[in-house]
């Protein structure tokens, strides 16, 4: 079996057997490769994966994600990552070295309910993970629709080599900036665009584990407006 087509598995399915590596989700069981969970299994270049088709986000090192203020103190800001985690970002990290707390107001810079273009710093799993907003494209937010994935579709949504969410951006004019933890922002100066952009989002998160998932897409995006 050299490719399969993705199925649904549940916890002690078995996948697929013969000389394959088992990776995401799956564990080897003789020659067999099996589920561990619920999701979709897909078998590809000599490996074997489940897609999770629920859950929370869980942070990892390095990964880009979309927070919303939710409150400070005299040292940093908390951020709602879409996690039982919330992020961590320190005050220094926007004002510099030279952070004062008696005399830099940290509302001037970010306010409750703003929206932060953040990368994980450290992930580690037994204290909240800490997040930076310095860096090429990270940092505040002042436009757009905040919409909300499963973090778990998110691969779906970018698709291979980015292919999906380029349609959708050069479909409607948008711009899409996607956080690995499920949240999105998407800006469009077109009001029209913006709306069918974020169809086009809900219809992946709807429909992810279908296979002519573009040709849904590429039919959305091409029909006119109502």
């Amino acid at each position: 079996m050299s490719n399969e087509r993705k199925r649904h598995v549940i916890p002690g399915e078995v996948i697929t057997s013969g000389p394959y590596r088992a990776e995401q989700n799956t564990i080897q069981v003789g020659d067999k490769i099996v589920s561990t969970i619920v999701g979709l299994s897909d078998v590809h270049d000599g490996s074997v994966r489940v897609i999770p088709l629920t859950g929370g986000y869980i942070p990892k090192d390095d990964d880009l994600v979309i927070g919303k203020i939710a409150s400070h103190s005299s040292l940093s800001w908390t951020a709602d990552i879409n996690s039982c985690y919330v992020g961590m970002l320190p005050a220094s990290d926007v004002f510099g070295r030279d952070y004062s707390s008696s005399s830099d107001d940290m509302n001037s810079k970010l306010a409750k309910g703003d929206l932060i273009a953040a990368r994980i710093v450290n992930a580690d799993m037994t204290r909240d993970p800490l997040i930076t907003i310095s860096g090429r494209e990270l940092g505040k937010i002042d436009s757009g629709e905040l919409v909300k994935i499963s973090p778990n579709k998110v691969p779906r949504l970018i698709g291979k080599r980015g292919s999906m969410i380029q349609l959708i951006e050069s479909s409607t004019n948008s711009q899409v900036t996607i956080g690995q933890n499920g949240l999105l922002v998407v800006s469009s100066e077109d009001s029209n665009g913006l709306l069918k952009a974020i169809q086009a989002i809900e219809l992946i998160e709807e429909q992810a584990h279908v296979a002519n998932l573009t040709d849904q897409v590429n039919e959305m995006l091409e029909s006119k407006s109502e």
